[in-house]
């Protein structure tokens, strides 16, 4: 498991697939002041 993220601290580089089957990188695909990024496991 990785390490949590501190206040402050820098948010990792990742790779994610969309549900249309394109694929966005994070963070520098987000290009807006404010960012929250939102991670939904689905139906439990």
């Amino acid at each position: 498991m990785g390490e949590k993220l501190g206040i402050g601290a820098t948010f990792p580089e990742l790779s994610i697939d969309l549900v249309d089957g394109g694929t966005m990188r994070l963070p520098d695909g987000l290009d807006t002041k404010y960012r929250v990024i939102l991670f939904y496991r689905g139906h439990w």
